[in-house]
């Protein structure tokens, strides 16, 4: 037997036994084995909280308790300890009964040999370490099951959110095209800008939606690096939010209230493009028109501070612990369009600049989200 060091924990309660299995023990240590004596279960259970045993001996009638319920109370509090009974008579059908319950062996106390005792407790810590490695073999292909259930099911979505955000944008261009071949020398100069501009816009949208899927890809499958470059932050949020309110055809208005000292600043500007995008457009949309979003730029402990809020719908309470997952659109948003990727998008980035980001919502008051990004050096 190779096991040279082995704490074993005794629990009975006869002191003629304990003396009996002590001397047994002795003999049968093949290195730096360590007896330890209790006896009570509960002062059994007590010790295994605090310290660590290799296996168990374990009477089955104790003061505090007695049977098979002894078995079931010691594995059910201490299930990593493997136990072996002790019994004062051969019964199999006992040993059966008790093994279902947890045990791993049975000794009978008056036919213990030092041989004996050897063996079991061998075949005691090979047999739990066998059964535990199944245990964590089923739950490694249950994890693995659930992992690619919810793969499977991101697909699904997946495909449906693609079908239906790409379609309506491709018939649009396809209207416009076959405008365009058919009567565009009938058309005015006005109506081919409109049209130039629509084209423009609807292919703007696609490729954003792109954008992000990539991103949330190359996310996931850790594909990505920050690419720092020298940005001016003020002028970036400037040009940022008139972009924003042209494509909102001047519905809301969005304030910028800046406070940094420093307009100068290493960022990655796609990324924290993504993340302003993302979030002003979801205060814009969820908002009723003509209302106000603000967005906060300021230092926060070294870090920058970005803080979005609006007066919109708010988020329930009961599904704000999901805000982040791909595909998740909140019960109240109605037939407000959207696709369920803004936010987790954001995650992914502010996650890759190891930064923070937290949500304060409530219904029919408004959102306030804040996003923390280190002062990259």
């Amino acid at each position: 037997m190779n096991q040279r060091s082995l704490k074993t924990l005794l629990v009975e309660d006869s002191p003629t036994d304990a003396q009996l299995f002590n001397h047994v023990f002795i003999r049968a240590a093949t290195g730096d084995w360590k007896l330890v004596h209790v006896e009570r279960l509960s002062e059994a259970i007590a010790l295994c909280q605090t310290q660590s045993f290799d296996v168990a001996l374990l009477d089955l009638r104790l003061p505090d308790s007695e049977g098979l319920d002894t078995v079931s109370q010691f594995n059910q509090a201490v299930p990593d300890v493997p136990i072996i009974i002790l019994t004062v008579f051969d019964d199999e059908e006992l040993a059966i009964q008790a093994m279902a319950q947890g045990a791993q062996d049975y000794l009978v106390k008056d036919q213990v040999t030092t041989q004996l005792l050897r063996r079991s407790i061998r075949y005691t810590i090979e047999r739990s370490q066998i059964l535990q490695q199944l245990r964590n073999s089923e739950r490694a292909t249950l994890e693995a099951l659930d992992k690619e259930r919810e793969i499977n099911q991101l697909k699904s979505y997946f495909v449906s959110m693609v079908s239906h955000e790409f379609r309506n944008p491709l018939t649009v261009l396809q209207g416009i095209c076959e405008l365009l071949i058919n009567f565009g020398n009938s058309l005015t100069t006005q109506k081919k800008e409109l049209y130039s501009q629509q084209l423009k816009t609807t292919i703007k949208q696609m490729c954003q939606l792109l954008d992000e899927v990539i991103i949330l890809a190359k996310a996931d499958t850790n594909n990505f690096q920050l690419e720092l470059t020298t940005l001016n932050l003020k002028v970036f949020c400037d040009e940022l939010i008139t972009s924003i309110q042209f494509s909102d055809d001047q519905n809301h208005s969005i304030v910028l209230n800046y406070q940094l000292p420093d307009d100068s600043l290493e960022m990655d500007d796609n990324l924290l493009r993504h993340i302003l995008i993302n979030l002003i457009s979801n205060a814009l949309k969820y908002s009723p028109s003509a209302s106000e979003v603000r967005l906060e730029v300021s230092d926060f402990n070294g870090m920058v501070r970005f803080r979005i809020s609006d007066r919109g719908i708010g988020i329930p309470e009961s599904e704000q612990n999901r805000l982040f997952t791909a595909f998740n659109r909140c019960s109240n948003v109605g037939k407000i369009p959207g696709t369920g990727l803004g936010l987790a998008i954001v995650k992914r980035c502010v996650d890759l600049y190891k930064g923070e980001i937290q949500i304060e919502s409530k219904v029919g008051i408004g959102t306030k989200v804040t996003v923390l990004l280190p002062i990259q050096q």
